[in-house]
């Protein structure tokens, strides 16, 4: 899917392949302070409720995000857009990609925890409509850190028999 934005980037989002490791974990490392490992990021994407996905600019990778799947959600693991691109749209095009998914009849939620110092993360995913939700504390072992559980939601779809149940139950 190839999203133009505000900016006139033009973003395609796609599966990962192993070919695209490298430029992630460029763009890994000089996005974080306690970025994952190469092992890390194979271990995860091996797993087969986990889900890779980059953002392609002209063929070049700048951006990417780590998911996992469960039956009624999807947990954002990690995402993060080369610093060059950023403000363009390309990390709204990854979230957005995922968001499209939810499906009140399946998975309606999203959820990610956000580093407490992580203020540009917190705004961002608050622009894209999600609410933080818990402070998990001390939930980073490198640095006994808090989060922020955030998450984004949508109605779930109730079994129609139940709702005519509940409403002659409450006439």
């Amino acid at each position: 899917m190839s999203v133009k934005s505000q900016s006139g980037v033009r973003t395609l989002v796609r599966w990962m392949l192993r070919e695209d490791l490298q430029a992630v974990l460029k763009i890994e490392h000089e996005s974080f302070e306690f970025p994952w490992t190469e092992s890390e990021f194979l271990a995860c994407i091996q797993r087969p409720n986990c889900i890779a996905m980059v953002a392609v600019v002209q063929e070049k990778v700048v951006g990417y995000m780590i998911y996992e799947m469960s039956p009624q959600s999807f947990q954002i693991l990690n995402v993060a857009v080369d610093a060059e691109y950023r403000r363009n749209g390309v990390g709204r095009a990854l979230v957005q990609r995922l968001i499209n998914k939810l499906s009140p009849q399946r998975r309606h939620k999203i959820s990610l925890e956000v580093r407490e110092t992580n203020l540009p993360a917190q705004l961002f995913f608050k622009a894209l409509g999600f609410q933080a939700k818990a402070i998990l504390h001390d939930h980073y072992p490198d640095t006994a850190e808090d989060a922020y559980l955030m998450t984004y939601e949508i109605a779930p779809q109730v079994n129609p028999g139940f709702r005519n149940r509940l409403a002659k139950f409450f006439r």
